[in-house]
């Protein structure tokens, strides 16, 4: 071998040396980034005619995990979607309180049957009339409430969702920018791990918000699909996906009551952004927060219907009027009753008529028997109207024998779609009692699948990056190799510089 060809291999060592010791202090300085993954440093033998001829440096590469990237992007869409969820449906589920602390409609319910029973101990007592009263309004009230937070949670599911599709037009840009800068670097053959953790960090982002698989191409560019193999474009149109603002009320829902769907092309594809924070808007705006409300309107129908039935007109609408029932769909005449339930102004003028009721009954043999009320100046002690309060508006007949009409759990919503997750009850107690149970039920499962979800994301997490982070003990340990290398290479370039100047001075 020549000296020149000795220090050109010592040479070409030093410089790749270089190069790794420049990676590995990268390396080590962003150990504790995060979605940062170890670059190491390529090279290859250069050699002719079986002689080596020393080293030439290649590009950075990532050790990157693919599987279990995947794995993780995935099990984001999971997490966000399920935390998502469990935020709008906890909010609910801190109105309903606790059950059985008497303040859930349950127990709202049972304050109005005790003030009853009371005042049928003594029916004149003007204090126990007023009892009644405040108790009735309480229960209102607790409607009302609940209604009102059901109606602001679905108005920020809509708000979320704009404000995500607008996100995910933004994510999409962005990985699209890097792919382009990616592709250009490897044609030019120079490394791109920077700019594949960014874009990684990108597609997490994008995760986020709705499923995401990569498919990787040997240009350096990615294709995205989403839920249900829809194509998730990174180059052309800058907003591919759109979605209008909208104003949600008690009678909205998609599609066709007036709330937008998720346009892509001017294509509706709601029925496949499924998953992740954006499939989570869509599920709350139109299918959980409706039928919540459904259930609502369904007790405060059927607590207006059968106390008027029973010639008490507690509760109606702002205009004292019992809503109507028999429509098409079956809650057409009453569609967000809960959220305007109130007590009668007649009888918050005149709560004696919680005991001599407000309108005769003509009776009927599959409704409520006949009721004549309690004339002015009738007997104090006139307690036939609380008998058919607490016996059969409070009850499971209408009439001694003649079972309630059951309430709706089925064909509920502004269109019909919806369904309570219970069977028809019979009495008020029941339906109150299986409403709570199913909200404050599905707020709990959903807060028992958001920490799971986000267990499962912390463990890919901490896996991932035990795989493909940076370990600074080994990044020292390789330092040590590295100084050790490079100490030999500067020997031989220190010999063949030695051995240079002995021929010269030989020539000379």
């Amino acid at each position: 071998m020549s000296i020149g060809a000795a220090l050109g291999i010592a040479t070409s060592g030093l410089a790749n040396i270089n190069r790794q010791l420049a990676l590995l202090s990268h390396n080590v300085a962003n150990a504790g980034t995060d979605g940062y993954v170890r670059a190491r440093g390529t090279q290859t033998a250069v050699s002719a005619g079986g002689l080596g001829l020393g080293v030439r440096t290649g590009v950075t590469v990532r050790d990157v995990e693919k599987m279990l990237r995947g794995e993780l992007t995935a099990q984001g869409a999971r997490a966000d979607g399920a935390a998502t969820r469990e935020a709008a449906l906890s909010a609910i589920d801190a109105l309903h309180g606790v059950p059985g602390d008497g303040t859930d409609l349950a127990g709202l319910l049972g304050r109005l049957t005790n003030a009853f029973s009371t005042l049928a101990g003594d029916p004149a007592n003007a204090a126990g009339q007023y009892q009644v009263l405040h108790a009735a309004e309480g229960l209102a009230q607790g409607l009302n409430a609940l209604a009102a937070e059901t109606l602001r949670q679905r108005q920020a599911a809509q708000d979320g969702l704009v404000a995500d599709v607008a996100a995910l037009n933004d994510g999409l840009a962005r990985v699209g920018d890097l792919s382009n800068r990616i592709m250009a670097l490897k044609a030019a053959g120079q490394g791109t791990a920077d700019l594949e953790n960014e874009r990684d960090q990108a597609i997490s982002g994008l995760a986020a918000l709705t499923p995401v698989k990569v498919l990787e191409q040997e240009n350096g560019d990615v294709l995205l699909v989403g839920a249900g193999g829809l194509s998730l474009p990174v180059h052309g149109a800058a907003a591919p996906f759109s979605i209008a603002g909208a104003t949600t009320g008690a009678s909205s829902y998609y599609p066709g009551g007036g709330l937008p769907g998720v346009l892509m092309g001017g294509v509706d594809v709601t029925a496949q952004m499924q998953g992740g924070r954006i499939g989570a808007h869509i599920g709350l705006r139109d299918a959980d927060l409706p039928g919540f409300m459904a259930e609502l309107d369904e007790f405060a129908y059927t607590l207006a219907s059968r106390f008027d039935a029973q010639g008490l007109t507690l509760f109606t609408d702002p205009a004292g009027a019992v809503p109507a029932g028999g429509g098409v769909p079956v809650q057409a005449g009453y569609v967000g009753f809960s959220l305007t339930i109130q007590v009668s102004a007649a009888v918050r003028a005149a709560p004696v008529l919680v005991r001599d009721g407000t309108h005769a009954v003509v009776g009927s043999p599959t409704g409520a028997s006949a009721f004549t009320p309690n004339p002015s100046g009738g007997p104090e002690g006139f307690t036939g109207l609380i008998r058919r309060v607490l016996d059969f508006a409070l009850g499971a007949e209408t009439q001694a024998g003649v079972a309630q009409v059951a309430p709706n759990v089925a064909g509920l919503g502004p269109g019909g779609t919806l369904a309570a997750p219970f069977a028809a009850p019979a009495t008020l107690a029941e339906l109150a009692r299986d409403t709570v149970t199913a909200q404050v039920g599905a707020a709990a499962t959903a807060a028992q699948r958001a920490d799971l979800e986000l267990s499962v994301q912390t463990t890919l997490k901490a896996r991932y990056a035990d795989a493909t982070g940076v370990d600074t003990d080994a990044e020292m340990a390789l330092m040590v190799q590295l100084q050790a290398a490079y100490g030999a290479n500067a020997r031989i370039i220190a010999a063949t510089q030695s051995m240079f100047d002995t021929l010269l001075d030989m020539v000379r």
